[in-house]
């Protein structure tokens, strides 16, 4: 991944959004709801408040996928948010439904300086159930083919010890039991074989060899920032 991201642009924000909010424009903008968890140690039920607000006017509603790749620059203003967008919008996502999907991408497309640093992907392999269920569908021996051909590095979610979990160790990470994942900071083993990493060279902490998925992912994201993708896909 380091090898594939290290000629891009810094100020990159891979970030799925769409204003077209369809039926969360009433189910998730005009509701309000206090989630006891932000202030009690113990999970409970939100609780929702019977009056409902107006959709807002001083800025823009998005929304995306929750999992998100966000540049440092972009991270530090919604820290610090010099013109206090960030903050403004931190305090109306408080009383949001899953406000994970949409925070980010409401802050980032209502940002003059940041709406065209916006890669509109979130580089993840999910799938769901048909028709879609609140959460995905879990991930098994049967997609992994269909994982590695997406060219995407992250993928979700999976069930805890799923044998898929172990063919992605054994067949693309080179990973064996007990042992480092395959990379040029590799040592080596026994000298019959360049597939194991019994143990690290402190001299190649910093090598970087760009194997199948890497060029898998340079492949994705030459796609995704080409001429006819990037800026057709940014903020709307």
């Amino acid at each position: 991944m380091i090898h594939a991201f290290s000629d891009l642009p810094r100020d990159l924000n891979f970030i799925q959004h769409t204003s077209r909010l369809g039926w969360k424009l009433n189910k998730r903008g005009k509701p309000m709801i206090i989630d006891p968890g932000l202030y009690s140690l113990n999970k409970s039920e939100l609780w929702w408040v019977i009056k409902q607000r107006a959709l807002p006017t001083a800025f823009k509603l998005y929304t995306g996928s929750a999992w998100t790749i966000l540049s440092r620059s972009f991270s530090e203003y919604c820290i610090v948010g010099w013109d206090n967008l960030p903050r403004t919008l931190l305090l109306y996502y408080t009383n949001f439904v899953s406000s994970p999907e949409g925070y980010f991408q409401t802050v980032i497309c209502n940002s003059e300086y940041y709406k065209n640093t916006t890669v509109n992907h979130d580089l993840h392999y999910i799938t769901w159930d048909t028709p879609p269920k609140q959460h995905p569908r879990s991930l098994g021996l049967r997609d992994f083919r269909r994982m590695i051909l997406s060219n995407r590095p992250f993928a979700r979610k999976f069930k805890k010890n799923a044998p898929v979990l172990n063919k992605i160790d054994r067949e693309l990470l080179k990973r064996r039991r007990g042992q480092f994942a395959y990379g040029g900071w590799c040592s080596g083993s026994n000298g019959k074989t360049q597939n194991v990493c019994s143990s690290l060279q402190s001299e190649n902490y910093g090598v970087l060899r760009p194997g199948p998925g890497s060029r898998r992912l340079k492949s994705l994201l030459t796609k995704l920032l080409s001429t006819r993708n990037f800026k057709k896909q940014q903020c709307r």
